[in-house]
Formats: C-alpha cells, sequence, structure tokens
C-alpha cells in the first residue's frame, strides 16, 4: 500500500501563487491531501487555494511557527510534506523526497536550495546568512545539514508526533532542525530548485531582523539542550576574567606583603563565586535535559516507523 502523504502548506497572501502550488502538488502526487493553512490573509489566498481543490483551514495566531503547530497537531499521515505556498519550491521532486522517507527509514528529508540559483530567486544577503547559520548549528549540535532554513522539507509521522513546536516565526525551521539532532534522528537531503517570486509577490523575511531572531533562537536551545557546554562556557569566562584580575594582585602581595586594592579583591572573589555557581548550575540542568530528552525518544519509539504499520 502506497503510504498515506499529507501535504502542509502554511501561507499568507499568497493568492498569485496559491492554486498552482496545489494543483502542481496533487499532479506529483495524486494520491495526497493537501492541507493550506492560512495565516490571516487580507488577499483571496483561502478562495484561490479552495478552488485548487485544497483543504483550507486557518491559524490565528501569527506568524510560521503557530501555523506549523497546528498542522502538526491536526494532521494525520504516514508521510508530511512541508512547503511554501510562494512557488519557489519544485514539486517534482516531491515523490523523491516521500521515497527517501519510506525506503530508507528517515524521519526528516531537507531540500537544500541548490547555491547556483539566481540572485533574485536567493538573494545575496539570505544566502550569506543561511551558511553562516548553518555552520554555527553545525558547530553547535552536530555537522549533518547544509541547509537548516530550508522550508521544503519531509517528515515522518514519528517525527511530527515527537515534535514539541516550540517557535513562533520563521526559527522554526531551526527549531525542527535541532529536534532531528537532539534525538539523533536518521536524515537526508536532496537537492531543491529554488525560483524566484512572481512579479507582485513579495517576501515576508527581513535579512537583519529575521535572522537575529534565528540567532538568538540557536543560542536558547543550545542552553536548553546543551546546558553544561552552555554553562560550562560562562564558567571557564568568568574564572579566567577573575584570574586575570586576580594576578597582579598576588604578585604584589608577595613583593610587598600588603593588598593595595581591596575592592578589586571583592570583585574578583565575586566573579569566581559566580563562575562555580554557573558551573554548579549547567550540572544541575543537564541531569534535567537528560531527562526531557529520554522522554522525547521514549514518545518518538512509540509510534511506527516510516513504511511500518
Amino acid at each position: 500500500m502506497p503510504p498515506d502523504v499529507a501535504v502542509l502548506i502554511p501561507c499568507k497572501n499568497e493568492e498569485l501563487t496559491i492554486a498552482e502550488v496545489v494543483n502542481d502538488f496533487r499532479t506529483a502526487l495524486p494520491t495526497c491531501r493537501v492541507y493550506v493553512y492560512d495565516n490571516n490573509s487580507t488577499d483571496n489566498t483561502v478562495a484561490r487555494a479552495r478552488e485548487a481543490g485544497a483543504i483550507v483551514r486557518n491559524e490565528q495566531l501569527q506568524g510560521k511557527g503557530n501555523v506549523v503547530r497546528r498542522m502538526f497537531s491536526d494532521v494525520g499521515a504516514d508521510v508530511y510534506l512541508m512547503a511554501d505556498g510562494d512557488g519557489t519550491y519544485d514539486p517534482k521532486i516531491a515523490p523523491a523526497l516521500v521515497r527517501m522517507i519510506t525506503d530508507e527509514s528517515l524521519d526528516m528529508v531537507v531540500g537544500v536550495r541548490l547555491s547556483d540559483e539566481s540572485e533574485e530567486a536567493f538573494r545575496l544577503g539570505h544566502r550569506a546568512g543561511n551558511k553562516t547559520l548553518t555552520k554555527f548549528v553545525g558547530w553547535l549540535f552536530g555537522h549533518r545539514f547544509s541547509d537548516i532554513l530550508s522550508g521544503y522539507r519531509a517528515f515522518s509521522r514519528r517525527f511530527v508526533k515527537s515534535f514539541p513546536a516550540l517557535a513562533s516565526g520563521f526559527e522554526i525551521e531551526t527549531e525542527l532542525t535541532i529536534h532531528a539532532l537532539e534525538l539523533k534522528m536518521p536524515v537526508g537531503e536532496i537537492g531543491a530548485t529554488y525560483a524566484a517570486r512572481p512579479k507582485g509577490s513579495h517576501s515576508k523575511l527581513s535579512t537583519w531582523r529575521h535572522g537575529f531572531r534565528i540567532f538568538a533562537t540557536i543560542i536558547f536551545l543550545f542552553k536548553e539542550v546543551r546546558p553544561a557546554r552552555f554553562f560550562g562556557a560562562i564558567f571557564a569566562i568568568l574564572a579566567l576574567i577573575s584570574l586575570g584580575l586576580t594576578y597582579p594582585l598576588v604578585v604584589t602581595y608577595f613583593q610587598t606583603g600588603l593588598v593595595p586594592r581591596l575592592p578589586t579583591v571583592v570583585m574578583t572573589t565575586g566573579i569566581m563565586l559566580l563562575a562555580f555557581l554557573s558551573g554548579a548550575c549547567g550540572i544541575i540542568l543537564d541531569t534535567v535535559s537528560r531527562g526531557r530528552r529520554e522522554s522525547k525518544r521514549m514518545i518518538y519509539l512509540s509510534m511506527p516507523g516510516p513504511g511500518e504499520s
């Protein structure tokens, strides 16, 4: 039996492209169900999606992360395929994404946006920011992805139903990536053509504003997932500062027998106490994080994998 595939399309104000996107996915995957989750559009996006045969639902909380949380909660399927409604991703590779999930028993496959596309399709600022953030995530969590911000992805049921979905905006792709890395899930990548938006269609992504939000999300998730390393780094920085300030005081004391800068002594003592407090927090929170990770893993294992009944 072919897998039950649900195509999930979060969108807002995409009346120019949504009908074509829905039709193309229904052509590429004839047995799939296409869900369009509208995020408070002010144009005719909803009407165009319905005319194309999509199942249309609405999420009132603004932000892509809120829409993805609602989609993952509402929809049941064997394989989930998520794409944007702006027509930038190629539906022709959708069958390949689904096959990778089922044939290779993967939990997430990312459609990597090809790097040789035109400047109009993939702006230089977005491309540079994507590479920087991808390398940063790889440095903190492991190098397994080459495009962490792609919105074109396929998921297994056990990935979707074990994903907490805490992000509210465009940082949702980062959270999806780190969830897979945290639980050491089997994942894959496939090249995906990334096309330019049609004339009259405008991107809702701000290079700097959303870039800083994604960077802050990475730091926050690193604290949540790797607290021992996060607070250990704070311990090391504070300890080095304290020792650096203490060294000349110790030298002066052995030369003269006096401690001439008492305020500095008090400050260095306080900094060292903060360093050890940070280290203790890291050890305690690492135990808590391990328990949370084990709980997520058990929920993940309680569901059948790709291709299983």
